[in-house]
């Protein structure tokens, strides 16, 4: 603390975020453009395609209750074909998330340390995650569970082939790339981006947070807002802390239970997780 905080009683700042400067009006219509391509490469595009995918399955005579989807469905029944298809869809999802960074990258401060996806605070930010992820966890499987006995939550299944000894790890990084690709952009990037475009930090919050739940549309109403109010937990948090990578720690955590933890969640209630017949 300086002696002028000291003389004057101040507190210094606990939160980092935020750390951009508006730029110019100039420069603004460029980074309105960048944001576009962006979303449009990457979870922009899933929440267009989730919103026509909701409206298809509302359209459709079966109810939501007896709908189901796959999230990491078997993409060929040749084995090694359908692990080098799993694997290719994780690189190449990451390459978007490589994007954001590079795009953030400043002389002198690279693109993981401006959204503080960085490893200098490990142990603070793993036990930050992990509170986070009990705090979110329950309440998300309990939603999950009162949207399917609601009938506004499709049924998700989680797996491809169990008998391939490769699925549990390929789940893992899926979950690992999954909580890069949303969090990186949906938080990181976009905070950065709408910070400089001269938006409140709340209005980033409620914005991001609706993108984040309608790319998750497909798997019914009860998913979005659920996701929704994730996004605003997890917004408020980078506002508050301004790193993500507590918030990458609780979304791996979350997916990895939801994805490997799948076939035991069917076992123990199959009228709420297995998949409609």
């Amino acid at each position: 603390m300086t002696q002028a905080a000291r003389a004057s009683g101040s507190r210094p700042s606990r939160a980092s975020f935020p750390l951009e400067s508006p730029v110019a009006r100039p420069q603004r219509a460029r980074l309105w453009w960048e944001v576009g391509i962006v979303l449009g490469l990457s979870l922009g595009q899933s929440a267009v395609y989730s919103i026509f995918t909701i409206v298809q399955r509302l359209a459709a005579p079966t109810p939501l209750k007896d709908q189901s989807t796959q999230v990491n469905p078997s993409q060929s029944p040749t084995q090694w074909i359908d692990f080098t298809y799993q694997l290719l869809d994780i690189v190449f999802a990451l390459m978007a998330v490589a994007l954001v960074v590079y795009l953030l990258w400043m002389p002198g401060r690279s693109g993981l340390r401006r959204i503080g996806l960085d490893l200098t605070r490990p142990w603070r930010d793993l036990g930050a995650g992990a509170v986070l992820f009990l705090v979110i966890g329950i309440p998300g499987l309990a939603l999950y569970a009162v949207g399917r006995s609601m009938g506004i939550t499709v049924a998700v299944g989680t797996w491809p082939d169990p008998s391939y000894w490769w699925t549990a790890p390929i789940l893992v990084l899926t979950a690992v790339r999954a909580a890069l690709q949303e969090e990186v952009i949906m938080i990181g990037y976009l905070f950065a981006r709408l910070t400089q475009l001269g938006w409140n930090s709340w209005w980033i919050i409620v914005v991001s947070a609706l993108v984040r739940g309608s790319y998750h549309l497909y798997q019914g109403i009860g998913p979005f807002f659920g996701n929704a109010a994730m996004g605003i937990l997890f917004g408020w948090c980078y506002r508050r802390w301004g790193r993500t990578a507590p918030l990458v720690v609780t979304h791996t955590l979350l997916d990895v239970v939801s994805f490997v933890g799948y076939p035991l969640a069917v076992a123990l209630w199959p009228g709420v997780f297995a998949p409609a017949a």
